[in-house]
Formats: C-alpha cells, structure tokens, sequence
C-alpha cells in the first residue's frame, strides 16, 4: 500500500479594517489592483469586499505551513497599510452589520447572490480551511468518515466569533450558526465508498441542484479541485500559532488514520446526528462545555477530550512528522482560552467592542511583521 503525501494546505479569511473607526471596510478589489503582481494567485477575492482570503503553497510540515503564512499575512498587512487599512482575524466582526457590506462584483459571487438571496448578504463570517494531501480516493472516504468524530474537538480550539452585530450571543462560534443557514453544510452522512459520493454529486449536478461538488459546504469535504481533504469547520484563528496548531491536528489525524488501514485496522464512525450534538455543544460553550465521548455514551469536559485526542489517539504519529511541537501548542490553547475567551474577556473588562477590535488587530499581527 502506497504511503501518502499527507501535504498541507491553509487558507484564511481576514477582515479589512479602518483602525480609525475599527469598521469593517468594503476595499478588497483596491488592495488586490495594487499587489496583483506581488501576491500573485494566493490572495482572492471572497464574497464580501471586505473579506480577503489567502491560501499557501502546498506544504510538507507545519513548520513550512507556518512560514508561508507569517509571509501572507505580512503581504496583506503592508498592502492594506498603502491604503491606511488594516486586517483582523475572527470568526465574525465584533460589530459591523452585513447590512451595509457590499458584494464583490465578480461573476462567481453575483451568481451567490443571485442563488442565496439574502442569504448571501448575511455570509459576513471568516474561516480556516485546512487541506490535506490524500492520493487514494477510497481511503479518502474511509478517513472522511471517521475524521468527522473529531471535527467538533478541533472546532473548540479554534472559536474566535462571540459576537454579532454588537451583541455577545452567548456562544463561541456563532460564525457556525450562520453559515447553517446556507444549503449542504454541516457533519457530511457517511459514504461507503467514492463511487457513493459521486453518485450523489453526479445527480445534485444533472438535477440542477449545483454546477459542480466545490458548491457543497461540508465541514470536511472532498476538494474537487485537488486531490485533498479539506476541513472548513474551524473560525478563522486569529493568531498565527493557533492556525498552524489545529492544521497539524487534522494532518496527524489522518496519519493516524492511515497507519489504522495499514494495519487493517480504523476507528468506529458515527451517524452525523450524534456528532451534530457534539458541533453543537462546541459552538455554544467551545473550552468551557463537555463532549459527549460516544464509546462510553459518557458526557465529559472538552478540554479532556480533546487531551485524550491529543495523547492517545495522535500521540504516536507526531513525532513520525515531526510536528509534536506544532500540535503540543493546544495545551497553550487549552489553558489561556480561544480567541472567542479572550474576546469575552476584553469586553468584561472594558464594555468597549472597539477596544475588542484593537486586540484581535494586535493578535493577528502578531509574530508577524518582525519576521
């Protein structure tokens, strides 16, 4: 059996901001005209104008992974500057409304528009996608299907949307409740092999449901792009080392997962009712609420199944990639909060979502422009 690449890929989503009035700020076919040349084709267009979204060279480490985005994000910071913007990364702004956000006219994203209706007006949320490399489709699917289980304990790690339109919601990851609203997204059904997810791609395209598999949402699909597991569950993380934590997560889960099919061996998969309830305790109490562990059909605290993963489950295929270093940051993660903890905390402290902005601009830069 052929080993595989296991490559990674991240992209992210940035908020654009005027660091004067800390407003979202609809300018990203400006900024895009003037590092067209520079950035070439890792930094898009998304469908909001005040979103840019990059992605990194196909990596081989975390380590790589990392270095790739402490250069995009210094790109976009220094070609934002040009403009007196900046950039901030969380789930959803503090503040701004999607009613004053303008589409990007582009082709592609008018045809959101015109599909989605308002639904599209309201899709003012920012992820982390992360890819991994698997050549063999039919081990793709055996690792989709059991990956899922832990979709809801990565998601725990990387909340960073308390708020929404100035109020605090009560939940971590509200960005999850709102991308809810938008067709074939959440816990993919389980597949039994690639033949039965084409077959469902092939009827929803001929049916005229979508032009092709890139418009189904999951929170880990097949790319149809690119031979890669793309996990789009996670907020976007606001700083650098989180990103790179939760992507060397997801590569080391899916070695685990092929070193199991070596040995003829894999991890019970579960119906995407049960997991949804888990998704669903991760975006309301993130760090702070339990999991349910479907084994022993026990409710536990996140933060110790999430050790356990960590440990028991990946503990013994990342020295292998030599990423211990990488995934070991979720302890930092675990101990100080999420990005959404420490959102809530400043605005305890301060009654000021302004001053809530000013930090995740601070975090976002951070370890960033003096490298």
């Amino acid at each position: 059996m052929a080993e595989q690449p296991l490559t990674i890929g991240i992209e992210e989503e940035y908020q654009i901001i005027d660091p004067v009035t800390r407003e979202l700020r609809s300018y990203i076919t400006e900024i895009l005209k003037e590092g067209r040349l520079l950035l070439r084709e890792q930094v898009k267009p998304e469908l909001h104008q005040s979103i840019v979204e990059v992605g990194t060279q196909v990596c081989n480490t975390p380590a790589e992974a990392r270095a790739e985005l402490v250069k995009l994000r210094r790109e976009i910071l220094q070609l934002a500057g040009r403009e007196g913007l900046t950039i901030a990364a969380a789930g959803t702004h503090p503040f701004s409304s999607w009613l004053t956000q303008e589409i990007t006219p582009l082709e592609r994203y008018m045809g959101v528009k015109q599909d989605m209706q308002e639904l599209a007006q309201q899709l003012l949320i920012f992820g982390t996608h992360v890819h991994i490399g698997i050549e063999d489709r039919e081990f793709l699917i055996d690792a989709m299907n059991v990956a899922r289980y832990m979709l809801p304990h990565v998601l725990c790690l990387s909340t960073s949307s308390p708020f929404w339109m100035g109020r605090n919601t009560g939940l971590k990851s509200y960005r999850s409740i709102v991308f809810r609203n938008f067709p074939r997204t959440g816990i993919p059904p389980i597949f039994q092999s690639w033949a039965d997810l084409s077959y469902l791609v092939d009827t929803m395209t001929s049916t005229h449901c979508i032009p092709d598999g890139s418009k189904i949402w999951w929170d880990v699909r097949p790319n149809w792009n690119y031979p890669t597991l793309e996990f789009r569950i996670c907020d976007v993380c606001t700083r650098v080392d989180e990103a790179v934590c939760l992507a060397s997560i997801f590569q080391a889960i899916i070695a685990k997962l092929w070193k199991l099919r070596r040995d003829n061996m894999t991890f019970r998969v579960y119906s995407a009712a049960l997991i949804e309830e888990n998704k669903w305790r991760a975006v309301r109490y993130g760090l702070d609420g339990k999991l349910i562990d479907f084994g022993k059909q026990q409710e536990l605290p996140a933060r110790e199944l999430i050790r356990e993963m960590i440990e028991w489950f990946i503990g013994d295929v990342v020295d292998e990639l030599g990423s211990r270093k990488e995934v070991e940051y979720a302890y930092r993660i675990l101990e100080g909060g999420t990005s959404a903890d420490r959102q809530v905390e400043t605005f305890r402290q301060t009654g000021d979502l302004k001053a809530v902005v000013d930090q995740l601009i601070r975090e976002t830069a951070e370890g960033v422009m003096g490298q």
